[in-house]
């Protein structure tokens, strides 16, 4: 029907002998709240009966709520699983610049904050804060650093690399005018060390001597599929290790990967290489190229957060009170928090849409997206267009857009459909054969690790102290 047929026949309903009359009229409105009742406890019946086969008795329910307008949808438009979902590409946010300057002779951070908009008082207020600290000593002509403005080129935040280690951000909130300072800490130095000995007695007790037993869960793992450690490897077995360290100047922070194992044992060989192939993927082969099983997750999880307070699927939004579907996990987490790439991709979007806040969309190999929602801001290296790799920072959590409290809202798209995050996390990477061309850099890397392996290179401890060797 129509909407100018819909009003022609309440105009006749309304004219009817049914409204000049109020017996007639009293009657037919009790019996219409009647069916009404029963229509309701039927579908909240079904919808009791069918709750363990999925969605469609929450769709049923939907659809009666939507048609009284008890029902929304969330910040993406979305009402049901099996909706489409439109990803926006581009940089949606014009007012918002970020400009890398460098500092010029005779500038010091008054004339810069000043320069940017900043009163004197204001600059007083940002600086008091850093009494005790000597960041800005480091501020001199020919250094660069990072202003973001906002609406009408107002100040937002200045960003400077305060020491090898940090970041100092200088900020005004556009909304209240609150200034605030924060330290960002910078991922730490990796290099890359070996070690080589020979067993007296386990791998795991041989390592714990050496001051690196944080190898030995990655050693069982990568060799799963080749090796019985309590059966294999016995005493007088040797072992070679190359594998990637994490230094704060000369202070053994932790492990990293380990690129290449060769443990020898009885006459056995048992030999393990990291290879990334041309697409981007890492895992680990032996040295005829064999793919090792092991189970490396697709994605790594955004953020550190202290609770799940809304799950994927359908539920009552705190803020509209309304019953509507949630395509994504609200993951709470302190503001401030570093949000990471869930996998190697390209940012295909950052900015805002509908309710989402500061919003950034990573398109991923294999008909994959991931969205980061409520970010209260981005990194300064995550731009529209940028190779991401996983695990990289590319915001923070926050509150923006349609939120009641601070927390990343993570999302998985899969061929244009939202995707259950939290079992999507589990999922482990596919793993494929290497193609010749891949094969021949593959053994070309080999010989590389085998040629560092056996080198006469300074074995790494952790209280050795000395400078290792920079990332290969």
């Amino acid at each position: 029907m129509s909407k100018p047929q819909f009003h022609h026949f309440l105009l006749r309903l309304r004219r009817s002998a049914l409204f000049r009359s109020r017996p007639l009229l009293l009657v037919s409105s009790t019996a219409l709240l009647v069916v009404l009742f029963f229509s309701v406890s039927f579908v909240f019946s079904a919808t009791s009966r069918q709750t363990s086969t999925g969605n469609g008795s929450a769709s049923a329910i939907q659809t009666l709520f939507r048609s009284i307008g008890l029902a929304g949808n969330d910040e993406l438009g979305l009402n049901g699983e099996s909706d489409k979902v439109t990803l926006e590409e581009g940089d949606n946010d014009p007012s918002h610049r970020v400009e890398k300057r460098v500092v010029k002779k005779g500038e010091s951070i008054y004339t810069i904050l000043t320069a940017s908009g900043l009163t004197p008082t204001e600059v007083h207020q940002l600086t008091s804060q850093l009494k005790a600290d000597k960041s800005f000593k480091g501020l001199t002509a020919g250094k660069t650093y990072l202003l973001e403005t906002g609406r009408d080129g107002k100040f937002i935040r200045f960003t400077w690399q305060s020491s090898p280690y940090a970041m100092l951000h200088l900020a005004k909130d556009e909304r209240t005018g609150k200034l605030s300072t924060q330290k960002e800490t910078i991922e730490y130095e990796t290099r890359v060390a070996t070690l080589e000995g020979t067993l007296h007695s386990s791998l795991s007790s041989e390592l714990h001597s050496r001051n690196r037993a944080s190898l030995s869960p990655q050693l069982r793992k990568i060799l799963a599929s080749k090796v019985d450690f309590k059966k294999d490897i016995h005493a007088g077995a040797t072992y070679r290790i190359l594998f990637q360290e994490q230094w704060s100047e000369n202070r053994f922070i932790g492990t990293g990967d380990i690129l290449a194992v060769e443990i020898r044992s009885k006459g056995e060989k048992f030999n393990a290489y990291q290879y990334s192939d041309a697409k981007g993927d890492s895992s680990y082969y032996d040295e005829k190229g064999q793919t090792l099983a092991q189970g490396r997750t697709l994605f790594v999880q955004p953020c550190r957060f202290n609770r799940v307070s809304s799950g994927f699927g359908y539920r009552v939004h705190p803020i509209s009170g309304r019953s509507e579907f949630h395509g994504g996990v609200d993951l709470v987490a302190p503001t401030g928090t570093p949000v990471r790439a869930a996998a190697d991709g390209r940012v295909i979007f950052r900015g805002m849409e509908n309710g989402t806040g500061n919003m950034v969309t990573i398109s991923h190999a294999g008909g994959l997206h991931t969205m980061y929602l409520h970010l209260s801001r981005y990194a300064p290296t995550c731009r529209y267009g940028k190779a991401i790799k996983q695990g990289e920072v590319i915001g923070y959590v926050g509150s923006t857009g349609r939120s009641t409290g601070s927390h990343l809202d993570f999302r998985i798209i899969r061929n244009g459909h939202p995707e259950n995050p939290l079992v999507a996390l589990k999922q482990t990477a596919p793993r494929q054969s290497l193609s010749s061309r891949e094969l021949r850099s593959f053994m070309a890397r080999v010989r590389a690790y085998q040629e560092r392996l056996g080198g006469t290179r300074p074995v790494m401890v952790a209280d050795a102290g000395g400078i290792a060797d920079p990332l290969l």
